[in-house]
């Protein structure tokens, strides 16, 4: 018997949490602009050095800076994204992401703190063969960047940390 890619009691978006109708009838009274403005992001690693291939922690808060609810529109199930060197998820393989409008939903003054790991490397479709390959990051210094994914990539809330790898 197959089973199914997500539980419904599995946390699918990266966030532990309800449903709170009352907060998103309250954000829905929030121009999405001002929404946009009043969530800031901040990433940092646990470290400032890793060795080359080490694993990275990157340490990501989401925090509305309103005591309102709101409510973000973005432009697909993604909320939010986190890049190294320019390159999402530091991959350049192809994603296949539901292209379907979501939102990211905050209650008032709330704050949401994610760890996600990299593994320190860059997975490359290419590779040997024609197959799929992943490199360590070459040593230097690597810019990671997390944002929120909304409608206006111009105006994103964004933040981000370099780490060097030796």
């Amino acid at each position: 018997m197959s089973r199914p890619r997500h539980h419904s009691d599995d946390d699918r978006l990266g966030f532990d949490e309800t449903t709170n109708y009352v907060t998103r009838a309250l954000s829905r009274l929030i121009p999405e602009w001002v929404a946009r403005r009043a969530v800031t992001v901040s990433v940092d690693t646990s470290k400032a050095v890793y060795r080359r291939g080490e694993p990275v922690d990157i340490v990501v808060e989401f925090e509305n800076r309103l005591p309102v609810p709101v409510s973000v529109p973005t432009v697909e199930r993604r909320l939010w994204e986190w890049r190294v060197d320019g390159v999402l998820e530091a991959t350049d393989e192809p994603r296949y992401v539901d292209r379907s409008p979501g939102s990211f939903e905050f209650r008032g003054g709330e704050r949401k703190r994610i760890v996600h790991r990299w593994n320190g490397r860059f997975r490359r479709a290419e590779g040997v063969d024609g197959l799929p390959t992943s490199e360590p990051a070459a040593p230097g210094e690597h810019t990671i960047s997390v944002s929120l994914a909304t409608r206006e990539p111009d105006d994103r809330p964004t933040d981000r940390t370099t780490v060097t790898v030796r």
